[in-house]
């Protein structure tokens, strides 16, 4: 399968070594192995849970990566891994922060406190955060915080699912009926995806009925693996999912029941290559963290990061959109490749703009999904 990211990533070999002290395992390229000049810029991505997640993870490892590949002679790489127990992140953090990084990177609303408590202490170092923002009156005037229009990278999901599911393809049944799995109903960052999806099914066919459920966790994959099974036995032959580590529940419930899923975060199907599962994922919806880390590396060395600010990227800054595999090019008919190329294109003139759950009252978040069943 020829590798065709939105982002344009590029996957590389990064040499591992292991660091203690720091919470977890980390890997470093070859300038970090060997003894630090004092001349590069060091750069630590401190992960929640581990690598491998086919999800966020997976993503932000590969934009580490991407720097260690064509940034090596101004930066040096490093990136720990700081498992599951949230009690440990707030250490690992301080650790981190005592070290020789110069720009600590971490990620997601699992860090915003953690952040918030330690960077005033160390104003000599340069923190980013991706996924969220921070509460700035805090004084952190040395923290970057960016999150990702997931709700218009969700809408090309919606006009997608909604194209496949009254098309001709293999596993679409005769129902006008798709279905979204997310993790928590209480995380506006997965209601900004079921907002966004909801509206890109009816802004391709207002009469779809678009089945919703959350798990109610970002790990327990069996309960993602149920809810997809029952949305299947339903009636739905495409299922968005937005659940994290998660989502893998869904992809295997997607397999079994040989139906269609769009994937979530990074390109999943990339991660199933290979796999009798990939041949059921038609494409995914990106968020490009790792090209987005890449890029605020790239604004840091040339002294353009604006730090003490919280930036939110879509798809005008090419940081949310669909993957473009060999699947979904071959799989996905030419015409509804061609719906969801304009659709996107109305949003980036500004002829359609996507709700977001962002501050919306939990009334109208109801409402919007109650309608679609």
């Amino acid at each position: 399968m020829k590798k065709k990211f939105f982002s344009g990533l590029v996957a590389t070999l990064l040499i591992g070594a292991m660091l203690t002290g720091c919470g977890g395992a980390a890997e470093s390229g070859d300038a970090a192995n060997a003894e630090s000049t004092g001349d590069k810029l060091k750069v630590s991505l401190l992960v929640t849970g581990s690598f491998g997640d086919k999800a966020f993870n997976d993503s932000a490892q590969e934009g580490m990566k991407k720097i260690q590949e064509e940034l090596s002679d101004q930066c040096e790489v490093e990136m720990i891994e700081m498992g599951n127990d949230k009690t440990k992140f707030e250490g690992s953090l301080l650790d981190a922060s005592d070290s020789d990084s110069d720009v600590i990177i971490v990620g997601t609303w699992d860090m915003k406190e953690n952040l918030e408590r330690v960077a005033p202490e160390y104003p000599d170092k340069k923190y980013i955060i991706f996924d969220t923002d921070v509460d700035y009156s805090l004084g952190l005037e040395n923290v970057y915080s960016m999150s990702y229009k997931q709700n218009e990278a969700a809408f090309l999901a919606g006009v997608l699912a909604a194209g496949v599911t009254t098309s001709d393809m293999e596993f679409a049944n005769e129902d006008a009926t798709i279905g979204f799995v997310g993790a928590k109903d209480t995380a506006a960052v997965i209601n900004d995806s079921a907002v966004g999806y909801i509206e890109g099914a009816k802004f391709m066919n207002p009469d779809i009925k678009v089945l919703v459920s959350y798990v109610g966790s970002y790990t327990d994959s069996a309960t993602a693996k149920e809810l997809a099974l029952t949305q299947y036995s339903n009636d739905a032959d495409c299922i968005f999912v937005a659940a994290g580590p998660a989502s893998v529940g869904v992809i295997e419930a997607g397999a079994e029941s040989q139906k269609y899923v769009i994937g979530v975060d990074s390109d999943q199907a990339m991660a199933y290559e290979g796999k009798e599962e990939a041949n059921y994922i038609i494409s995914s919806a990106i968020k490009g963290v790792g090209i987005s880390i890449y890029n605020s590396i790239v604004k840091e060395l040339a002294g353009e990061l604006p730090y003490g600010t919280y930036e939110q990227l879509g798809l005008a800054e090419g940081a949310v959109g669909l993957a473009e595999n060999d699947i979904y090019n071959s799989v996905v008919p030419e015409d509804i490749r061609g719906k969801v190329e304009e659709a996107k294109q109305k949003i980036l003139n500004g002829e359609v703009t996507v709700s977001t759950a962002y501050g919306m009252d939990e009334a109208t978040l109801k409402e919007l999904i109650n309608s679609a069943q």
